[in-house]
């Protein structure tokens, strides 16, 4: 029999790995919630789906009050669980994976940044005269989804471009956490704002005494973001933040050991805080929260008044050539330029053929894109237009990439 803290009792994860292998099965599951919420508001019970969602919980607690409906909790409270798994990611990849080092993060920032621009420039030249603050949600990717996609299609695509649509993901979620907190939070209140500020300094400083109690950062994660929804700052942003602060410090008193080489070279085989926590809490992101998230947001009804209305809309003209056509030609040309200007290679075989796949597999916006058109759009029509371009774009820009990444071979100049 083994006995306890022997080696034999461990469990060995590798964090890349197993959080490629998350997305990926999570992106099915996204797709049924998906599918759910779109048959559910679309059917004979369609009342019952926006009532349900609709419906207010009243929280008080002394001079505390929160009073938001069913889907506001989702997005603002839930979702901050799926921003604090993002924040570790970010970390993670731009202190030990694929973002570490100049020359690692260069092809994905410039692809990255080159995505995001152009989508943003054509949405605002086809809706900007209508409903300019729709600019944020054409730049958006969903990993989940984009991952999804790439391991459907096995070694047609090589490890390097799924590497490279990683840190395109990565850098994307950096700049749409910025665009969040810069372009779509409400009137900041300074005295919430300070209270914030000391709820991070509070944290850093538990930190810098190498405390290891969870329950306490949990309680000064929820004091952030309390006082980040109070401020006006989108409070999901809490989560982000709580993330970037989470210590890469070995975990103490796990069994978990990391099977992936050279990521801690001063302690070889240890979790830090940071794995341990991705590991405990990325499944939950993955196959409850983000599936969630679509079931309350994705339920559009889909017929034939929705449909002319958005074929008519600038706001889903907009949206849907930023993903469909901006996404790509965006990731394509800065990453050209990048290699232009040597500040950066292409991945190892890979042809410009396969880099244009890469960006329109990345037009798939979904998850982000939604939650950003909540924050963009005021009225419930701008809103549906708005999420039937995402749910349409997402689609094409799927079966592009796929019929693109399939029938190209690897540049073997």
């Amino acid at each position: 029999m083994a006995q306890k803290g022997s080696p034999s009792t461990s469990q060995s994860i590798a964090p890349l790995r197993d959080f490629l292998k998350s997305e990926s099965a999570g992106g099915a599951v996204l797709l049924v919630g998906t599918l759910v919420a779109l048959i559910w508001a679309n059917s004979p019970l369609r009342d019952s789906y926006f009532e349900l969602w609709n419906s207010h919980l009243y929280i008080h607690v002394g001079a505390l009050h929160l009073d938001m409906d069913l889907r506001h909790w989702i997005n603002d409270a839930l979702m901050t669980i799926f921003f604090f798994v993002v924040g570790l990611e970010i970390k993670r990849e731009t202190t030990s994976g694929h973002l570490a080092g100049r020359e690692k993060i260069m092809l994905p920032l410039f692809g990255a940044l080159g995505g995001m621009v152009i989508p943003a420039l054509i949405y605002v030249s086809v809706a900007g005269s209508v409903a300019s603050r729709g600019w944020g949600v054409p730049m958006a990717t969903d990993i989940a989804l984009a991952v999804g996609l790439l391991s459907t299609l096995g070694k047609k695509v090589p490890s390097n471009l799924r590497s490279f649509l990683l840190g395109l993901a990565v850098v994307d979620d950096i700049a749409a956490i910025l665009v969040i907190a810069i372009f779509y939070s409400s009137g900041v209140s300074g005295s919430w704002l300070i209270i914030a500020l000391l709820a991070i300094a509070f944290t850093f400083a538990l930190q810098k005494m190498n405390l290891q109690m969870i329950s306490v950062y949990v309680v000064c994660g929820v004091v952030l973001w309390f006082a980040l929804h109070e401020a006006g700052v989108h409070a999901t942003i809490a989560g982000v933040i709580m993330g970037l602060l989470t210590p890469l410090i070995p975990k103490k008193g796990t069994s978990l050991t990391d099977s992936e080489e050279d990521v801690h070279p001063n302690s070889p085989g240890s979790v830090s805080v940071l794995e341990w926590l991705e590991h405990l809490l990325h499944p939950w992101s993955a196959f409850v929260i983000v599936p969630l998230f679509a079931l309350a947001n994705a339920g559009v009804e889909i017929g034939s008044d929705s449909i002319q209305d958005a074929l008519t809309s600038r706001i889903a003209w907009g949206i849907f050539a930023g993903l469909v056509m901006g996404k790509p030609i965006g990731v394509f040309l800065a990453s050209i330029f990048a290699k232009r200007i040597k500040v950066a290679q292409l991945p190892s075989g890979a042809s410009k053929s396969q880099i244009l796949g890469i960006g329109q597999t990345a037009g798939i916006g979904f998850t982000v894109a939604i939650f950003i058109s909540e924050l963009a759009f005021t009225t419930e029509q701008h809103r549906t237009e708005a999420k039937i371009a995402i749910l349409f774009a997402s689609v094409v820009a799927a079966l592009l990439g796929m019929i693109i990444l399939k029938f190209q071979k690897e540049n073997r100049s």
